[in-house]
């Protein structure tokens, strides 16, 4: 237990279920904690730090432009105001309220497809634009529609039924000059990521820093072409509207771009062998348990993220699957895992060194006396 943790009497688990933001997103590693120190030793201007940081970013991913922003939920919001207020101060002025303009009426509407609406969409509604909310075959028509700001995309959710391919979404929505807002908040791995969505036809594509990245959990990342990425950059700091309470510190700026190059120039081949490996010695280790199935696989559930992750799944004959979760979260040391339909998921991205061990004594100590 850290020196902090034993003060306030927190105990730390074994996080077998994620980069979750419930158990603190991720660990970040010691060139991170480094610069965010480093950062903290000196006054700067903010804004321009942030500029150079998220251009160093676009550099290192190889994308056009970036933005920095205060998570991935502050970078649906600010994404969004920058495509309802297309760079008119009097309009982000007056966000979350759309004014009325002498000239002509200010778009307002976002179109959203019915299977892509979920809790964290709200972000998007904070800036002050309202869900136009259509199935598939409607789509056409909603985005034709003079009141229609940007179309939202959330990319965990694009093997939902009714969904459709981001590119064919993208396509409509372009021909009526519709710029579209893609949610990849926990859509990594592949590294790739960071350019497939645009690559697809996203205008703006939202990563959060603090999960596969390795970031502070109170990043977040918005990629995409210079003139919106420029638009979302003028709100972000020291801009005073609606995303002031989204504003983000220097330290977790420095934080997050020695993240992303720390990330970017990993050997990601090997992290996934490894994550593998862990996985096959879980189901090696409980699987021949009596009444134990266990077995290495992807997500296939609806909105699990990040599907490119190998799970050790294991279910048990005499309990449910959320009464193993319950069991191994209050055992010592406590031991968080996902629940994915009728079996437990055991996660290994953010098992730390040592963690395998007690994690699978664990595991052996709660199947074996069911």
């Amino acid at each position: 237990m850290s020196n902090v943790h034993d003060q306030l009497g927190v105990e730390p688990v074994i996080n077998a279920h994620g980069t979750v933001t419930v158990l603190g997103g991720s660990i970040m590693a010691p060139a991170v904690l480094a610069a965010m120190a480093d950062a903290a030793r000196a006054f700067v201007d903010v804004a321009e730090l942030h500029r150079r940081a998220a251009a160093r970013i676009a550099a290192t991913l190889g994308v056009e432009a970036a933005c920095i922003t205060a998570g991935a939920s502050a970078g649906l919001t600010v994404a969004t105001a920058a495509l309802v207020a297309r760079g008119r101060p009097e309009v982000l002025a007056a966000l979350p309220d759309i004014p009325l303009l002498p000239d002509e009426a200010v778009a307002d509407r976002v179109v959203v497809l019915a299977s892509h609406r979920m809790a964290y969409d709200r972000a998007v509604r904070v800036a002050g634009a309202r869900f136009h909310q259509v199935e598939a075959a409607d789509l056409t028509t909603a985005v034709a529609r003079p009141d229609v700001a940007a179309a939202f995309y959330a990319a965990h959710l694009a093997e939902q039924p009714g969904s459709l391919p981001l590119q064919e979404f993208a396509a409509v929505a372009h021909r009526h000059g519709v710029g579209v807002l893609v949610d990849a908040a926990a859509e990594l791995p592949p590294a790739d990521n960071v350019r497939n969505f645009l690559a697809a036809g996203a205008d703006l594509v939202v990563f959060s820093g603090g999960k596969e990245i390795g970031g502070p959990q109170s990043s977040g990342l918005v990629l995409g072409a210079t003139e919106p990425i420029g638009r979302c950059q003028a709100l972000v700091t020291p801009y005073d509207g609606v995303t002031r309470g989204m504003k983000i510190d220097k330290e977790t700026i420095v934080g997050l771009m020695t993240a992303v190059e720390l990330w970017w120039n990993r050997d990601h081949a090997a992290v996934a062998r490894e994550r593998q490996r862990m996985v096959d010695t879980v189901v090696a280790t409980v699987g021949t348990l009596a009444g134990v199935t266990a077995w290495s696989g992807f997500p296939n559930a609806p909105g699990v993220q990040p599907i490119g992750i190998p799970r050790a799944y294991v279910r048990h004959d005499g309990c449910t699957a959320t009464e193993l979760r319950d069991v191994l979260r209050t055992g010592r040391p406590s031991i968080v895992v996902g629940v994915e339909e009728d079996r437990i998921a055991i996660n290994p991205q953010c098992l730390q060194p040592g963690d395998l061990e007690p994690l699978l004594a664990g595991l052996l100590a709660v199947l074996s006396g069911r």
